[in-house]
């Protein structure tokens, strides 16, 4: 098992890494929408929130050496299913065409007061 770190997506903030690779497949961490450079989460609606989570996501896989179109399966967890279809205009716009397998969930919290957090599974 290896570690995956990046300092284009934000540091992990508790005991964890940002992701773990085990053979060809990567496991990343949830990521809520923090801004790397300061650790500060974006606050306003689920689109701005979304589209930095994603940008987390994504440094991520370029820096595991691999992209979006590689992504097996997301798990995203939304603290109100009202933002799902605004959260799915972002979640489409930036994939790039990707359409990997997701389940998507309602929870009562996430870490900082996010609106939303994403993992994801993807081959190397």
């Amino acid at each position: 098992m290896n570690t995956i770190a990046t300092t284009s997506a934000p540091a992990a903030i508790g005991p964890y890494s940002q992701a773990t690779t085990l053979g060809r497949l990567l496991f990343t961490a949830g990521q809520i929408p923090l801004v790397p450079e300061t650790m500060e989460l974006v606050t306003g609606p689920i689109e701005a929130q979304t589209e930095r989570v994603l940008l987390n996501l994504g440094a991520i896989l370029k820096e595991a050496g691999t992209s979006w179109q590689r992504v097996l399966k997301t798990t995203v967890y939304l603290t109100d299913l009202a933002d799902f279809q605004a959260f799915n205009v972002v979640y489409e716009s930036m994939l790039g065409g990707a359409k990997p397998a997701r389940s998507t969930v309602q929870v009562a919290a996430l870490p900082r007061g996010a609106k939303v957090e994403i993992e994801l599974i993807a081959e190397l």
